[in-house]
């Protein structure tokens, strides 16, 4: 039943005594949410970029095993099969399904800070059990290590709803025409400049070492990646929920069947591309190195280890390039372009892998360019239309569940990796890839919404305006801009938005 009130009330009104509106004193300034202005914009400021140094941890960590798997097999050849290989690395994978879905919740209902802090915490327990990781027997130091990497994947996880709603939150109140641009590089460029970091500081330990004494090598290696969420704890700890969570909170009677009526294609097609990518990006990231050292004629773990930081390297501009271009193409059709490159790039190896291969540079141009055409499609594009598709109140709930579907995928392409290669061979992990890109593209086209980048507020309003027509009454935000559905809108509506927003109460 829909609500007899008016959003968009006019100011003489007795309903709108308690609309929220962005007025600014000039004696005393203050943003819409009643916060004093310029706490609001540093605590936005600093959300971004602690956001964005939080996450080059979560890309250390999805990277580190990449080089980490070559040096544990070299040190214990007989102990470190293809299953214990296999348990360690997707130990992380299962660790970030359950914190993606976890925090993504509890981001809804306790706070973007709170969710953020708490992350943090595992991140640095777990890497602490994972630099100290020790047992009776070989196998059981593997299986703590094991324990260990799922307790910094659950951190690592809750990152991908927590860090990233809040950027996203935070860049639309203080750069709202520049938010695409620079939630990717608050997001997806940290992960992915993860993966050539994590191999830098793997080959300055690696020489520190003198390329001996394996057991420093990858204990340090853990320990260090303790030091990243560390250096921003402070800031997180300062840091204040955004005004769009304060305003469009639900923390009690969540209507998740109308959630679900309102946003499921929506959540096919994030859930499906997220699956997907992570389905061909993560295991041809933690094995890209095992790829690498089979085509090397030099196959040490120093030589390894440097084709693999190009490779790294060479798929880094892709971030860049759909950061840039995400506001003028659009986010869908750079995506559909994203997943064209997956198709392309992935023929062409796995068609020519034999040929290619003898000529070590070509191949890791290719790979890189592969991986670089993901960066720059669904690797941009998912976090951010995620992050934009949906309402303030469920934001990190449905980002968290498109995540986690995501990971999930990334487990299952990381279980079926070694079999195909152990079956089919290298070359059908590319064509594999390939596959994807074409079903990608599908799932894109079909589901994934065509997003404009219009201020968040307006599809919170819109969302807001479909509840209340479907008899939902509930309240909204927290603190003092609580209030009931019916009674809240966010400033700075177009007339066109206001006009729709009431039509649909009305309706």
């Amino acid at each position: 039943m829909a609500s007899a009130r008016s959003l968009t009330a006019p100011p003489e009104s007795n309903e709108s005594k308690t609309v929220v509106q962005d007025t600014v004193d000039q004696d005393n300034p203050t943003h819409s949410s009643g916060t004093p202005l310029r706490q609001q914009s540093l605590s936005d400021l600093f959300t971004i970029f602690a956001s964005g140094f939080a996450l080059i941890s979560d890309g250390y960590q999805n990277n580190l095993m990449t080089m980490t798997n070559v040096l544990l097999k070299k040190e214990y050849p007989k102990e470190y099969t293809t299953t214990v290989s296999t348990r360690v690395s997707n130990a992380l994978l299962v660790g970030e399904v359950i914190g993606q879905v976890v925090i993504g919740l509890t981001c809804d209902y306790l706070g973007r800070k709170t969710a953020i802090v708490f992350t943090t915490l595992m991140i640095v327990i777990g890497g602490i059990l994972a630099t100290a990781s020790h047992g009776v027997s070989i196998d059981g130091m593997f299986w703590m290590m094991t324990i260990a990497r799922g307790v910094v994947g659950f951190g690592a996880g809750g990152e991908y709803p927590a860090s990233s709603t809040s950027a996203s939150e935070a860049a639309n109140d203080l750069t709202p025409k520049h938010r695409g641009p620079a939630f990717i590089m608050v997001t997806n460029f940290p992960l992915s400049f993860g993966g050539p970091f994590a191999v830098s500081i793997f080959l300055i330990v690696l020489l520190a070492c003198q390329q001996t004494h394996y057991s420093t090598v990858w204990r340090v290696c853990f320990g260090i990646g303790c030091i990243w969420p560390l250096s921003v704890f402070y800031f997180r700890i300062r840091m204040l929920n955004s005004a769009l969570y304060r305003r469009g909170a639900i923390k009690k009677h969540v209507p998740y069947m109308l959630v679900l009526r309102y946003y499921w294609k929506s959540l096919i097609g994030t859930c499906g591309a997220w699956f997907l990518y992570d389905f061909v990006t993560f295991p041809n990231g933690v094995f890209s190195a095992t790829i690498i050292s089979s085509v090397v004629h030099d196959g040490t773990i120093l030589r390894t280890g440097e084709w693999q930081l190009l490779l790294g390297a060479i798929a880094l501009p892709g971030v860049f390039l759909g950061a840039i271009l995400c506001d003028r193409l659009g986010r869908k059709p750079i995506m559909m372009i994203g997943f064209s490159g997956y198709l392309i790039f992935g023929l062409i190896i796995g068609c020519a892998y034999d040929r290619v291969t003898k000529i070590v540079p070509l191949f890791v141009v290719f790979y890189g360019l592969m991986q670089s055409s993901g960066n720059f499609g669904p690797g941009n594009m998912l976090g951010l239309i995620s992050s934009e598709s949906y309402a303030t109140g469920v934001r990190g709930t449905c980002y968290g569940l498109s995540a986690a579907i995501g990971k999930a995928g990334a487990a299952v392409g990381t279980q079926a990796f070694q079999p195909i290669k152990n079956h089919l061979g290298n070359k059908w992990t590319f064509i594999v890839a390939a596959i994807c890109g074409v079903v990608g593209i599908l799932v894109t086209f079909f589901f994934v919404p065509d997003l404009t980048g219009e201020d968040l507020r307006v599809r919170d309003e819109k969302f807001r305006a479909y509840l209340v027509s479907n008899g939902w009454d509930g309240d909204m935000g927290e603190d003092d801009l609580q209030a009931a559905a019916d009674q809240v809108i966010a400033p700075g509506l177009s007339n066109d938005d206001a006009k729709f927003v009431n039509q649909t109460v009305k309706a």
